[in-house]
């Protein structure tokens, strides 16, 4: 028999996700110019504002927040607009893990519509970046797993 997984615990993982993208967009945004950067900025503020919903999410449960690491690890150096651009993409896919994560862990509608919601944001952030990456092939077939 199979355990549904802790709302509590699939919160916190999806805070640390957010974290990891308000991150990894700082390292994004210096290497990119113009509309990507626009892209990278407007990006970082809703990676913040989901950052934000979900430690008030914790908190409504009685619970202490996860806080941001000092750094995290990034999958390669991030020198260029190319990898800028790539990397973008990775924060998307893997904020998008961890929101379908809350997705399956979710006790109520509510979470559950938000849990929705920041997945598929992620996924269109992602798709968008992928656009750029490799336009042949911007899309996944299962966001988020």
């Amino acid at each position: 028999m199979v355990s549904n997984p802790d709302p509590l615990d699939a919160l916190q993982r999806t805070l640390a996700a957010e974290h990891a993208a308000v991150w990894g967009y700082g390292m994004v945004g210096a290497v990119l110019v113009g509309q990507q950067r626009a892209a990278a900025r407007a990006a970082d503020t809703a990676h913040r504002d989901q950052r934000d919903l979900l430690a008030d999410l914790v908190r409504a449960r009685g619970a202490r927040p996860r806080t941001a690491e000092p750094a995290y690890e990034v999958p390669f150096p991030v020198r260029s607009a190319a990898d800028g651009e790539l990397l973008a993409g990775q924060l998307e896919d893997r904020t998008a893990a961890a929101w379908h994560y809350l997705v399956g862990a979710a006790d109520t509608a509510d979470l559950r519509r938000t849990a929705v919601a920041g997945l598929t944001a992620a996924a269109v952030r992602a798709t968008r970046w992928r656009w750029i990456v490799t336009p042949d092939n911007p899309t996944v077939p299962f966001p988020g797993q």
